[in-house]
């Protein structure tokens, strides 16, 4: 057994908790090799931690590259896979081109998924890997409005964590027993979760959210979200960061910067962030499993001026 295997078991863990992960290794090693759809989010990064732990070689973690992902979330998968020490693929893909993405309608996840999936499952087949896992856990089904979900389902993905009833509490737990980077990383939606319910998905609307986002996180902000209402960005701000969004300084730069980005106008959302807020009774689906990974998105070097610092 590994030092990462006996780290689930070594008392560091409450003995249910414990016994849950390690029944979802165990299942895991019933596999002669497996492919973990890997965003790098804690709950696909501790599913490649225990089929790491189970398989060795015969384990694999594979991020999907599309337009819908902030672009350091590639380089936290790849981070993250290091940690590991799993081998990590990528492939690349494009939602938009689906129309069915596209149109954003209230399925717009189960099309992504689907996507993303298949291409999960097309790399497995060309390593001569038959089962394609997720990070799906045990608290995701009962998380409101998930279609993408159904396209886990119908595409039979192996979901060990959901199989051994891991809440998301345990996956971080899990996730600190192994002492990994992303234990308390928040979950992380995918860009188009940005825009409105039948407001179609662009590259254009994609790439000025991302914009967007990447100027709040320089400037500090954790918990926060951008939200394209047609050219109109509702900016977010969790509540105990709020106070830092209500200065007259922050006012004026955001403005500044975003509408070089390219929005029209820029707004506060005095209600303060918030998952699902983007479509009136909609949800957002916020597991990173939803996003399954990772980006073509310009880098950090793509003409933001970031010296323009808040505050001035």
């Amino acid at each position: 057994m590994s030092q990462k295997a006996r780290a689930v078991g070594d008392g560091s863990l409450a003995p249910e908790t414990a016994e849950k992960a390690a029944g979802a290794r165990d299942a895991l090693g019933e596999r002669d090799g497996v492919l973990v759809a890997f965003s790098g989010g804690v709950d696909s990064a501790v599913v490649a931690a225990l089929a790491a732990d189970a398989l060795g070689d015969d384990a694999v973690a594979c991020t999907a590259r599309s337009e819908t992902l902030p672009a350091a979330e590639l380089d936290d998968a790849t981070r993250v896979a290091e940690e590991i020490g799993i081998r990590h693929e990528t492939v690349t893909f494009s939602e938009l081109d689906d129309p069915n993405f596209v149109a954003n309608d209230g399925n717009r996840c189960y099309h992504c998924r689907t996507m993303r999936l298949g291409r999960m499952y097309e790399t497995a087949k060309e390593l001569g890997i038959e089962v394609v896992c997720d990070g799906t856990n045990a608290d995701d089904p009962g998380e409101g409005h998930r279609p993408g979900l159904r396209a886990v389902e119908e595409l039979d993905v192996f979901s060990p964590l959901l199989d051994a009833g891991i809440s998301k509490a345990e996956v971080r737990e899990i996730a600190e027993s192994y002492d990994l980077s992303v234990a308390d990383k928040p979950s992380m939606a995918c860009l188009s979760s940005r825009i409105p319910t039948g407001l179609e998905v662009t590259e254009e609307r994609l790439t000025r959210v991302e914009k967007a986002e990447r100027v709040l996180r320089e400037w500090g902000f954790e918990g926060f979200r951008v939200r394209d209402h047609d050219g109109l960005a509702r900016v977010e701000i969790a509540p105990d960061e709020l106070e830092r969004a209500l200065d007259p300084a922050f006012a004026d730069a955001v403005h500044e910067h975003l509408t070089d980005l390219g929005f029209e106008y820029v707004t506060l959302d005095m209600a303060g962030y918030r998952t699902g807020s983007v479509s009136p009774g909609g949800e957002e689906d916020g597991s990173d499993e939803a996003d399954d990974d990772a980006e073509t998105s310009e880098s950090a070097d793509d003409g933001i001026d970031l010296g323009r610092q808040y505050p001035r």
